[in-house]
């Protein structure tokens, strides 16, 4: 019993020198931003952890010719903290108020609707004064963290093509019909956070009448004949928007119907969620997992 207790001592000091240590550092980072007042933290729900399979963001073409992104299998390795509801335009106000945030174009909307005439500027600039105001760092999703956190409300709309040598025109056909139908169920007037129903995870409006900026870069990848990819390309001025379909917007962007849509049928509306980042002490039980001897 005392030579295994002897022998659990070195890991026991290590494990208590990490644990000092991340506090430590937890004082000098982790409690920053200070919040500066008394807002309260937005309704979120956390999806746990898990894989799907999911169409990787980006443009890709084969031999020149466009062809649908791979579907493939994703871990998302820990929990995902994200807005219940998406940024309402009262909430937008209250930073436009602070001198944080740019006035939008139009005039101001009910407060109960989406905040919708955002860039991805915009966006960003909210979550940096949010973060500011509660203490807790709020960030946009990656393209996997929403199609993640969407659940069953993610679009998966490829075409299901290839490029068809002897027949090009098979997929210009299928594209024209999609964007044609797209365009026949359009409604683009914003409505009251919640109209557009809840997923699985608790979160509403997820694929409804208002696109969600990403911190995703646009990415064009070229494939060889066998499908294996021989050449990427990033765009960081271009972003991924989800909603009813995925699209490209650029950063500077606020209406989507202006221009700054790569391709296919634009966005009806900009708007955006962010996620909560964990707090080190919330990150704190996941470090000492990897640490301690099972």
């Amino acid at each position: 019993m005392a030579m295994s207790l002897r022998l659990s001592l070195p890991t026991l000091a290590m494990s208590l020198g990490l644990l000092c240590a991340t506090a430590a550092v937890g004082l000098l980072l982790g409690g920053m931003p200070r919040p500066r007042g008394t807002l309260p933290l937005p309704q979120t729900a956390i999806v746990p952890a898990g894989t799907l399979l999911h169409r990787l963001d980006g443009e890709y073409s084969r031999d020149g010719r466009p062809v649908d992104a791979p579907r493939v299998a994703i871990r998302i390795d820990g929990p995902i903290e994200i807005m219940r509801y998406q940024v309402t335009a009262g909430d937008y106000v209250r930073c436009v108020a602070a001198g944080a945030c740019k006035h939008l174009d139009s005039p101001a909307p009910r407060g109960d609707l989406p905040a919708t005439g955002v860039s991805h500027a915009d966006a960003t600039a909210y979550a940096q004064w949010l973060s500011g105001e509660t203490g807790t760092v709020w960030r946009l999703p990656t393209d996997q963290e929403w199609a993640h956190t969407a659940g069953s409300r993610f679009v998966d709309d490829a075409s299901g093509l290839d490029p068809d040598g002897a027949n090009p025109a098979r997929r210009w056909l299928l594209d024209y019909e999609r964007e044609a139908s797209r365009k026949e169920t359009r409604d683009p007037r914003p409505r009251p956070a919640g109209s557009f129903g809840i997923n699985e995870h608790g979160i509403h409006d997820m694929a409804g009448n208002v696109w969600e900026w990403t911190q995703t870069c646009l990415r064009r990848v070229a494939l060889d004949a066998a499908g294996s990819a021989v050449g990427t390309t990033r765009s960081c001025g271009i972003y991924v928007v989800e909603g009813q379909h995925r699209a490209m917007m650029s950063f500077f962007i606020r209406n989507p119907k202006s221009g700054g849509c790569s391709v296919g049928t634009p966005p009806d509306n900009l708007g955006f969620r962010l996620v909560r980042e964990p707090r080190w002490h919330e990150k704190l039980p996941a470090i000492l997992r990897g640490w301690l001897p099972a």
